[in-house]
């Protein structure tokens, strides 16, 4: 599969996480503990991943914009 694929896929992937991440970490005191346990850490490892990757298929980019001779 090619990379500007995957990041079609990957970029509302991370859209979605961040909003989750968002939504509990505002609503902490609403949600009970086992599920802002799940919901906010399982999610947030998830997203960390999903951002490295998103690092990795971006590489090249970041290397013409941010490393130039």
């Amino acid at each position: 599969m090619k990379g500007s694929t995957v990041l079609k896929v990957l970029n509302p992937v991370l859209l979605v996480l961040f909003i989750s991440q968002t939504t509990t970490a505002l609503f902490r005191d609403d949600i009970p503990r086992e599920a802002f346990r799940i919901f906010h850490m399982y999610g947030g490892i998830i997203f960390l991943c999903l951002i490295i990757l998103h690092f990795i298929l971006n590489f090249n980019w970041v290397r013409a914009n941010y490393f130039r001779k």
